[in-house]
């Protein structure tokens, strides 16, 4: 857990994606996060962490996420948003400015 804290204590806000490899709904945001990512770049860092690798146990159990995808927004270590299912690009824009 410590490299998923120096992660989300950055001062960029981090849009952490808590994703699983069989589940549609993640795979269908991976390339709304792609887009994120290019497109907002300079603003937010966008991390994937699956939830079924035993080494993201803890960060999953901590932030009690039950459902995926859930993406959570952090900045210097606090969450500032949060909210489970697809989003749109726009929506995650708007999240992240």
């Amino acid at each position: 857990m410590n490299n998923f804290k120096q992660t989300i204590s950055r001062t960029t806000p981090t849009l952490v994606d808590f994703y699983a490899t069989w589940c549609g709904p993640c795979k269908a945001m991976h390339p709304i996060l792609d887009a994120l990512a290019t497109q907002q770049q300079s603003i937010v860092d966008v991390v994937r962490l699956d939830v079924d690798r035993y080494e993201n146990t803890e960060p999953v159990q901590h932030y009690r996420v039950l459902s995926v995808p859930t993406l959570i927004l952090f900045r210097q270590g606090r969450m500032l948003w949060r909210e489970s299912g697809v989003l749109s690009l726009d929506t995650l824009t708007e999240v992240v400015r």
